[in-house]
């Protein structure tokens, strides 16, 4: 790798083993930003060739919005959709925004899984073995995670175009609902890094992963309206931040009040990566 892009070297030889929290955090403080910026271009490229030499490793985010838009339209889409008063096209038009909410929640567990599996094999502590800001590398897996989920939303937004889905709004409001939800899942993409870091293994990852997943997009508004679902589940689904989610970017699209469902859900961002960004970093410099 070239001067130019990268000044991530080895450290001198000496003893094995992870550089201890309080060193670690003196070197951290001591990076500028414009090195860290370097280091994290040159570890975003670095997951970017893994996925060139691995392409079936995108295959969740080329096949995920296929499936889920033709699978809900055609399966559910007769009778949700007589639910919100009209047919099979109004359901597409309720569901494919979203589904846009999703897409973060399913992507961010492949951080997690990344993470652990890259100190399975001893990768991450050739990093921590490093002079680079610790955050750099998890702020890396993070951006090409957001790559790969701008890549799920304009498929999925193709397949939605493309089996008659109408823009209620405009150009602009698009583009604001894709960068709120690239928001909220960036955010959820921590808490993922810390079950990452936290578990023994990959497979416990998704396992967990999913009994987070699970309830939280079908308890929402992702594919049904609240009101067709019972009392005590409207409650969870108005407190369920995947539905203000929904809400604000179905908003955004399609039309109708959308400040109070995105104010919340920004409000929810920021509160999830003050939290869970440090303690990512903190479980990172510790792990064993």
């Amino acid at each position: 790798m070239s001067s130019t892009t990268t000044t991530l070297t080895p450290a001198p030889a000496g003893p094995a083993g992870p550089v201890p929290a309080k060193a670690a955090a003196a070197d951290e403080g001591r990076i500028g930003l414009r090195a860290n910026l370097r280091h994290i271009g040159a570890l975003v490229r670095r997951n970017l060739l893994q996925i060139k030499k691995d392409p079936e490793s995108m295959f969740d985010v080329l096949l995920m919005p296929v499936i889920f838009t033709l699978l809900f339209v055609y399966v559910f889409g007769g009778s949700v959709g007589g639910s919100l008063g009209g047919d099979r096209q109004d359901y597409l038009n309720y569901l494919v925004p979203g589904l846009m909410a999703m897409m973060g929640m399913n992507i961010a567990m492949a951080v997690g899984t990344g993470v652990n599996d890259d100190f399975r094999k001893g990768v991450m502590d050739r990093f921590r073995t490093m002079p680079i800001a610790r955050s750099s590398v998890l702020i890396a897996k993070i951006v090409v995670e957001l790559g790969r989920m701008m890549v799920a939303i304009v498929i999925l937004l193709a397949m939605g175009f493309a089996l008659g889905m109408t823009l209620g709004t405009s150009v602009l409001g698009l583009l604001e609902a894709v960068a709120l939800a690239a928001v909220f899942g960036a955010a959820i993409m921590w808490i993922f890094i810390v079950l990452g870091l936290s578990m023994k293994t990959a497979q416990a990852v998704q396992g967990m992963g999913m009994l987070v997943l699970m309830p939280l997009q079908f308890g929402s508004s992702i594919f049904a309206p609240p009101q067709t679902m019972p009392g005590w589940l409207q409650t969870f689904t108005d407190y369920n931040p995947l539905s203000n989610l929904a809400d604000a970017v179905r908003g955004l699209m399609m039309g109708g009040p959308v400040a109070g469902s995105v104010w919340t859900t920004l409000a929810w961002a920021a509160g999830i990566t003050l939290v869970m960004a440090p303690l990512a970093v903190s479980k990172f410099r510790k792990k064993a």
